[in-house]
């Protein structure tokens, strides 16, 4: 929680200036709302700047546009996550919070990643994000909530620091859904 209200203290700026250029180009809404699972597997509303058009008639990959793409290869679009922080509904590090429609696909093992806040980055993001299946993202995470620690943490935020600058190319709108198992 302090780590949140100083990363907005010290870049609260870029926050304001993202949200200026929406306003400039007319690309509204902002924000992106969409409810997700929590720890204990509750519901809340997980917020990202918005990086696809609202026309929902045409496939994801059509419904880019110039600054949802430069926030997805960047990973800006996640910085208003950190209202999600300060609220205590995730943590900076832990598994990516799911959409609700993933809820009753989920095995009794896979069920293990309610136990900790869902995070902006973990364990899966660092080790191939949207490269990896589904089978291998679960196993990631299940390893994380059963090795948590102050190591692990710091290597994933370190990890993730690398990433963010190398600006591999962001393949997200490629990601098949999860369907069970």
């Amino acid at each position: 929680m302090v780590f949140s209200f100083l990363f907005i203290v010290f870049f609260g700026w870029l926050f304001l200036l993202i949200a200026l250029v929406y306003m400039i180009t007319w690309q509204f809404p902002v924000f992106f709302f969409q409810p997700r699972l929590g720890r204990e597997g509750v519901t809340f509303q997980m917020i990202k700047f918005r990086t696809l058009s609202t026309n929902q008639s045409q496939p994801m990959q059509q419904r880019t546009f110039w600054l949802g793409t430069v926030l997805r290869k960047t990973s800006l679009d996640e910085i208003p996550q950190v209202i999600n922080i300060l609220k205590g509904q995730m943590s900076w590090i832990g598994p990516r919070p799911l959409p609700i429609e993933y809820d009753t696909l989920f095995t009794k093992e896979q069920r293990i990643r309610f136990e900790v806040k869902p995070g902006i980055t973990g364990w899966a993001q660092v080790n191939g994000r949207h490269s990896i299946n589904w089978k291998k993202k679960f196993e990631l995470d299940t390893h994380y909530v059963n090795h948590c620690s102050l190591k692990l943490d710091l290597l994933i935020f370190f990890k993730t620091l690398f990433l963010l600058l190398s600006l591999k190319k962001d393949n997200s709108l490629l990601e098949e859904k999860f369907t069970g198992n």
